[in-house]
């Protein structure tokens, strides 16, 4: 029964994000002396797992209505409109317009090698 347990633990770890990196984003918008409790932190790392299922969920059924496999950025951004989150959907857009133009600069003209995507 306890390797059940674990096997359960296990897998709900494996849909949350890691815990340490939601307390750094939690610390960012705190001032420098604020402590964060453990239970602040899992409370947090639950809700924003549940986020990103949800909203990726829905960006999922857009794409699957159009006979599509892959869920790409402006799915995403989509989803969040479609569910209410129109600002956080315009800043995703702007967002990742911004890296675009950035990816396809010329990097040499700077003096810099442009990295290969993976």
């Amino acid at each position: 029964m306890a390797q059940n347990d674990e096997g359960s633990n296990s897998k709900e770890q494996d849909r949350l994000l890691p815990i340490a990196n939601v307390g750094r984003i939690m610390k960012q918008t705190l001032p420098p002396n604020a402590k964060i409790s453990k239970e602040a932190k899992e409370t947090m790392q639950e809700c924003v797992s549940e986020f990103i299922g949800f909203v990726t969920g829905e960006a999922s059924e857009k794409c699957r209505k159009e006979r599509r496999k892959t869920v790409n950025g402006d799915d995403v951004c989509w989803a969040l409109g479609t569910l209410g989150f129109d600002d956080y959907g315009g800043t995703m857009k702007r967002m990742k317009s911004l890296g675009d133009a950035l990816n396809s600069c010329d990097w040499n003209h700077f003096g810099a090698r442009k990295t290969p995507q993976s």
